[in-house]
């Protein structure tokens, strides 16, 4: 009898985040939990982590904390692949504050142990990598001070004067130059010396120590941008109103490299809708999806609106924006307008672009426990449950079979007998995902409660019927062993949104694989699993 050659033999599949095969450790409620390698890790917490921002088990300073300790150990481990994670974790998973850190306490993790500068890249190259935004160098110095001291070594100092030279221009000083900010743009060129790709560069560089020293020299003839901007704040306030309504308003604006934030300062008062009508065109994405409630309690006329929504819609404009699924959540909450509804859920929808089609029978089981109503907004008002219910909801609606449960423990906090507490959620053909999401907040799908993961696995899951077993989860189960509840031939994938040091199942080879982050991307790797094709770090 062949015990080999079967039609249900596979090839053996490995995927990046791996672990111990038995548990070593706990869960935050107790359940078994199993340890992961340092570059797992950190993979998980840098993809969920917002810096300085607490968790239901975690703190923030001590989430900080692990995370630094983390990276100087990958640094000094394997800095090639460090780098290049750091580097990724900022130009595409758009995580900014994460990977500055990162790079940060990369270069300090190999100064002060002293590893041969010819291992791996250069700190100067890593510093350098991580910086994509103008104020950004400033933001890395802060970081720095206020952490290891005023003492800036060289390599950061030449990493940050790399990344000036490219950001630095006209635009940048108008928007990111501020007294509010502990390093202005002079302070910045004073500490680090960048050099000036153009002359007219050596000039900006010039008026920017001018403005940080308050010295009133002229605006040189080559920066005619500042210049437009400086004939424009000349204007008295009383005139500037009646300016918004010429038919060149927005190209006045846009030469003076106005945004909407500087041009309410400028009017010294809010925007009205002529003045949203005028700034609108010279607007960025990101821009557009915070301030659509402000489109709307200003008045912006239908037509104006609807070339917002094209614009918000259209798939390039998402791709290219790199915002996280969770923002149009939140600017469809925020905005009181039905107007923007089906622009916002093609958005998502977009945004979800990497959710793939599966066949067969998928359980999809969505921890909905208090753990999982922590926040990753700074208001607030996105939660990890949030994110969950989005992704679940969205990889149940592109599978051929799926059932979605919401799941908590019910005797936690509520005076009922022990043992899961469950509720599926009925998908209906056609609903667009925002409407589907409103649907589970509305209906009281965000359980609470504790979190057994295995409960709601054995009440749910039918080996012989299920083909895979998805959990969008913190992980952090109560009491018992997940892994010990799901067959070994039952494929578990789980999807990390917190990133705490143990996890629930075994990962990284057979039929056990961990994904994480607040965006799409690992979802791709089921179906290249499946066919047999071992995935490794999406950078």
């Amino acid at each position: 009898m062949s015990k080999f050659n079967i039609t249900s033999a596979r090839p053996a599949v490995t995927s990046p985040i791996t672990g111990e095969h038995t548990p070593s450790g706990v869960t935050h409620q107790g359940g078994a939990g199993y340890a992961r390698n340092t570059k797992s890790e950190l993979f998980l917490l840098a993809v969920t982590n917002m810096v300085g921002e607490n968790t239901f088990y975690e703190p923030g300073g001590k989430r900080d904390e692990r995370y630094a300790q983390l990276v100087g150990q990958a640094a000094l481990t394997d800095p090639a692949w460090t780098a290049r994670f750091l580097r990724w974790l900022r130009a595409e998973a758009n995580l900014r504050t994460a990977s500055l850190v990162g790079a940060a306490e990369f270069v300090h993790a190999r100064l002060t142990t002293d590893q041969p500068s010819d291992q791996g890249p250069s700190n100067r190259s890593v510093i350098d990598s991580v910086l994509l935004r103008a104020d950004e160098p400033g933001e890395l110095l802060a970081y720095w001070t206020s952490v290891h001291g005023r003492n800036v070594p060289k390599p950061v100092k030449r990493g940050i004067a790399d990344a000036v030279r490219r950001l630095y221009d006209e635009r940048a000083l108008l928007k990111w130059d501020s007294a509010a900010r502990g390093f202005r743009m002079g302070d910045v060129i004073d500490l680090v010396h960048p050099n000036s790709d153009t002359p007219a560069q050596g000039e900006l560089y010039k008026h920017a120590l001018d403005k940080r020293h308050n010295r009133a020299n002229p605006i040189p003839e080559s920066l005619a941008l500042l210049r437009a901007r400086a004939k424009l704040t000349a204007v008295p306030i009383s005139g500037r109103r009646g300016l918004l309504h010429a038919d060149n308003a927005t190209e006045v604006l846009r030469e003076a490299g106005m945004t909407w934030e500087s041009l309410a300062g400028w009017l010294q008062g809010p925007l009205d809708a002529r003045a949203w009508e005028a700034i609108i065109p010279t607007m960025g994405y990101m821009a557009l999806l915070r301030n659509l409630r402000n489109f709307d309690e200003a008045g912006v006329s239908d037509g104006v609106a609807e070339g917002v929504a094209a614009r918000l819609a259209d798939p390039v404009q998402v791709a290219r924006s790199s915002q996280l699924p969770m923002r149009f959540l939140s600017a469809h909450r925020a905005a009181p307008s039905l107007r923007w509804g089906h622009a916002l859920d093609k958005a998502l929808t977009a945004s979800l672009a990497n959710v793939p089609t599966l066949d067969g029978r998928t359980l999809i089981l969505v921890d909905t426990s208090s753990s999982m109503d922590s926040g990753f907004s700074k208001d607030g008002t996105l939660k990890r449950w949030d994110a969950a219910a989005v992704f679940g909801i969205a990889l149940g609606g592109r599978c051929r079979n799926a059932e979605v449960v919401s799941f908590s423990s019910a005797h936690t906090y509520l005076n009922e007998p022990p043992g899961p507490k469950t509720k599926p959620f009925a998908m209906r053909k056609g609903e667009s995902l925002l409407r589907s999401v409103d649907r589970w907040k509305s209906d009281g799908y965000f359980l609470g409660g504790g979190t057994d993961t295995p409960g709601a696995i054995a009440k749910h899951l039918r080996p012989r019927f299920h083909n895979r077993l998805v959990i969008i989860t913190d992980e952090q189960a109560a009491g018992g062993d997940v892994n010990a509840v799901v067959p070994d031939t039952m494929p578990l994938y789980t999807w990390n949104l917190a990133g705490y040091q143990h996890g629930h199942a075994p990962s990284g080879s057979g039929n056990r694989h961990t994904f994480g982050g607040l965006t799409d991307a690992g979802f791709r790797m089921i179906p290249l699993l499946e066919a047999g094709r071992s995935e490794n770090w999406p950078f």
